[in-house]
């Protein structure tokens, strides 16, 4: 699992896995206000730009995230947090080890899996490929996803080094994932949260992860759309992670 990392080692840490088809900048603004505090770590899902192996399946980026908090960080953090596919890993990280971390926050994660979605996707993935390295394709995505403009660049870059069979792989396991009942034995704090404007699919999964968890809290976002939370809010989802944070 390879990792981008913010702040000095020693520090409590906080990991943040990004979301599916982006990479660790997708954390960059949040990383840059929580380093003078914190080991902040960015793991690079697998079949993403970076990586250093494909895609293989969301519980096997989990446990390649939980081998490096045993192996680099002393087997807990004070955060695990996520972004969609990122979201995803996370829960699949909290029901395997009630006690990695403090609180987590999962931010628009799919939980309805969609087996009629995922047969459409596979495909369509592999028909549109050829269009991702075309800036002006790149440029439509990217005003969908509804990202700053500063992250273009590395949007297009990252989105070029995808694989074809990766982005089927990752989409694809994203629109059937259904969080495991082994979530409900976590011992974080957990917050999950989605845009007011995200997909009515988006909207329910929040309340269905939420159910799952006892003592967890969810909040839907006014006026936001899918990642713009912690993307394009990145002052206000450090002031709110670090509410979270249990003081020493």
């Amino acid at each position: 699992m390879r990792t981008v990392c913010f702040g000095q080692e020693g520090r409590p840490a906080v990991v943040l896995i990004h979301g599916g088809g982006l990479s660790w900048w997708n954390y960059r603004a949040a990383a840059s206000l929580l380093e003078e505090d914190f080991r902040v770590v960015l793991p690079l899902l697998d079949g993403h730009a970076g990586s250093d192996r494909g895609f293989t399946s969301i519980e096997e980026c989990a446990d390649g995230i939980v081998a490096y908090i045993d192996e680099h960080l002393g087997g807990t953090a004070e955060a695990v947090c996520g972004l969609s596919l990122g979201g995803q890993t996370a829960l699949e990280i909290l029901s395997r080890r009630p006690d990695i971390c403090r609180c987590a926050v999962i931010e628009s994660a799919s939980a309805v899996p969609s087996g009629m979605t995922a047969a459409l996707v596979g495909p369509s993935a592999r028909m549109s490929y050829p269009l991702v390295r075309k800036k002006w394709f790149s440029r439509l995505q990217f005003r969908y996803l509804r990202m700053d403009g500063e992250l273009f660049d590395d949007y297009y870059r990252d989105t070029c080094a995808l694989t074809r069979d990766d982005m089927a792989a990752f989409l694809t396991a994203s629109v059937l994932y259904a969080p495991p009942a082994s979530l409900s034995g976590t011992r974080a704090k957990v917050r999950v949260v989605c845009g007011q404007k995200e997909t009515a699919v988006i909207r329910r999964s929040a309340g269905l992860i939420h159910g799952l968890i006892p003592g967890s809290t969810l909040e839907i976002l006014p006026g936001l759309y899918h990642g713009e939370y912690s993307m394009k809010h990145p002052e206000q989802y450090v002031r709110d992670l670090r509410e979270m944070i249990p003081r020493r």
